[in-house]
């Protein structure tokens, strides 16, 4: 078989799978097939990956590396060969095996474009899914503010209400569930979430809760529905709006609020607990102390803060998403260690930290059924969003599940109270919750 250095080194014909090859890194698992008819790689492996089109050709060396690949794939001009669309998983993991995406010297480069047409270096437009690269969002704001806040959630999570119901299931929640055992269902896991939540926060009747971030206002549902008097805020006009009518037609309207707004427009204080769940990704690491101390200042004395967020797993690297997150799921989302966290929250003041878990493993299994959800309603989500939509979020679920069960990102839960000026929270001894 030739080799790669073989095949550049006689540029005149260089196959297309071997570019492949040379991107992806060598002596691939998976089988690996191009339009021009080559192909590298087991002829009986499970899983494969075939690129179709001359564009997708440009997307990979145009962009190397995960952003390329996902350009070409989201276009449709890259398949993963025995995975279905809605739910990548087997092959992404076969996949991944191989990633190395080896970057060639500029010699190789030049023998590369010499092999396969200057006509593929030159950059093309990205799918329409794609957002702009970070230095182009100015015109959008600077980087978390108000406007481009809400410029960067209308992106992620103004998709489609139907979508979402089809992906996320009945629960309408877009956050990792808690799983009570390995056989429990989504909607079992879900509900176990809000329940733990609830009573780690001490909530009772009578009592009032803020839940900033709210998405579309299950956990002020839960609340409300057990008597507490709950705000939920969201930047997502298409949330507000279905959860406002969730709220109606369970008659919660008493207790229950949800608005289209910004978590920093909530005039009000003086709550007994506050929910910041999935929220914390969006907000950008360096304005974790104004963050953290906005939110202890609308609680009472004694109250309780939790901050479910996705982390990493150590304090020390970029706090700034890989390029395909970054333009395709999360614009301007920002991940650290839940050190970091914990040093920020409890460095405002006044804010003691009683309680910290980590759920990665419950992310996992979440997006497995996410996935699975995506795949059972395929045809109802492609005729909604469109099959590029569709293809991207099964590409990203199958993804991320990946990277929860390697362990390069996990998932904490940070519970605090704010102590009043004499140090005392009243809390129990113990922890008062049921894991």
């Amino acid at each position: 078989m030739t080799t790669i250095r073989e095949a550049i080194a006689s540029p005149d014909h260089l196959p297309l799978a071997k570019v492949f090859e040379i991107f992806l890194g060598s002596d691939p698992k998976v089988r690996l097939t191009a339009y021009d008819g080559s192909s590298v790689g087991p002829p009986d492996a499970a899983f494969g990956v075939d690129l179709k089109t001359p564009r997708g050709t440009t997307y990979l060396v145009t962009a190397p590396g995960d952003l390329g690949l996902a350009r070409a794939y989201v276009a449709g001009d890259l398949d993963l060969v025995g995975a279905h669309p809605g739910d990548p998983y087997g092959a992404l993991q076969a996949l991944a095996e191989d990633l190395s995406f080896t970057k060639p010297s500029p010699l190789e480069m030049a023998q590369i474009a010499r092999g396969i047409g200057l006509e593929h270096f030159k950059p093309i437009a990205p799918p329409p899914q794609e957002a702009l690269p970070r230095w182009r969002r100015f015109a959008e704001g600077l980087r978390h503010s108000k406007t481009r806040d809400a410029e960067v959630i209308h992106h992620h999570y103004d998709v489609s209400n139907a979508f979402y119901r089809w992906v996320l299931g009945p629960s309408m929640t877009y956050t990792c569930a808690v799983y009570p055992d390995a056989d429990a269902s989504l909607e079992d896991a879900q509900e176990n979430k809000y329940r733990l939540i609830f009573d780690k926060l001490a909530l009772q009747p009578g009592d009032r809760l803020l839940d900033v971030g709210c998405g579309w206002g299950a956990m002020v549902r839960y609340a409300a529905r057990r008597g507490v008097a709950a705000i939920g805020v969201t930047l997502s006009a298409e949330q507000a709006h279905w959860a406002q009518r969730a709220i109606d037609d369970e008659g919660l309207g008493d207790l229950a609020e949800v608005r289209h707004a910004d978590y920093r427009d909530v005039a009000e204080a003086g709550f007994d607990a506050v929910s910041s769940i999935g929220l914390t990704e969006h907000i950008g690491v360096h304005n974790y102390p104004a963050y953290f101390t906005f939110l202890r200042d609308k609680l009472r004395d004694g109250g309780l803060l939790l901050n479910h967020c996705i982390t990493r797993p150590d304090n020390t690297k970029s706090n700034k998403a890989g390029a395909f997150i970054d333009r395709y799921v999360f614009p301007d989302g920002e991940l650290t260690g839940s050190g970091t966290i914990i040093s920020r929250l409890q460095d405002v003041g006044r804010l003691e930290v009683v309680h910290t878990e980590n759920f990665r493993d419950h992310y996992a299994m979440t997006l497995r059924d996410w996935n699975a959800n995506l795949v059972a309603n395929w045809d109802d989500a492609v005729a909604e969003v469109g099959e590029g939509t569709a293809r991207l979020w099964g590409l990203y679920m199958a993804g991320c599940r990946i990277g929860f069960e390697r362990d390069t990102i996990q998932l904490h839960h940070v519970l605090a109270v704010k102590v009043g000026r004499n140090g005392r929270s009243q809390l129990p001894l113990r922890p008062w919750w049921t894991p």
